[in-house]
């Protein structure tokens, strides 16, 4: 079991930045990959950012070139620059674990808000 728990978030006027972290605790050894996705009003659930145990990372489309995900033992973090007010939403820390299969959990989220 893997629990997780987010900080950060908050609200910021547009062009602004915020940094999210997260930090896993549990059988976090099997931990594969640690990243966020953003739950939007009406929207579904959309990748952010994701990387893995070897480093590789991976960003949604609206998140390349504005915002960086980096991971330091068992926290992952966020930082977003160049806010946009497309970018409100619910941020959603996730990890997936591979011991047994892959197992998939979820944070809470923590409310992102930008004013234009």
């Amino acid at each position: 079991q893997v629990q997780l728990v987010e900080s950060g978030g908050g609200s910021v006027q547009a062009g602004g930045s915020l940094r999210l972290s997260c930090v896993a605790s549990g059988t976090i050894l099997t931990i594969d990959i640690m990243g966020w996705y953003r739950q939007a009003p009406g929207n579904q659930r959309e990748l952010v950012a994701i990387v893995a145990s070897d480093g590789s990372t991976n960003y949604g489309d609206t998140a390349k070139g504005r915002f960086t995900i980096s991971k330091a033992r068992n926290t992952v973090s966020l930082e977003m620059r160049s806010l946009k007010f497309e970018d409100t939403g619910v941020y959603v820390c996730y990890a997936r674990t591979n011991q047994i299969g892959f197992v998939d959990y979820w944070a809470q989220g923590t409310q992102v808000t930008v004013s234009s």
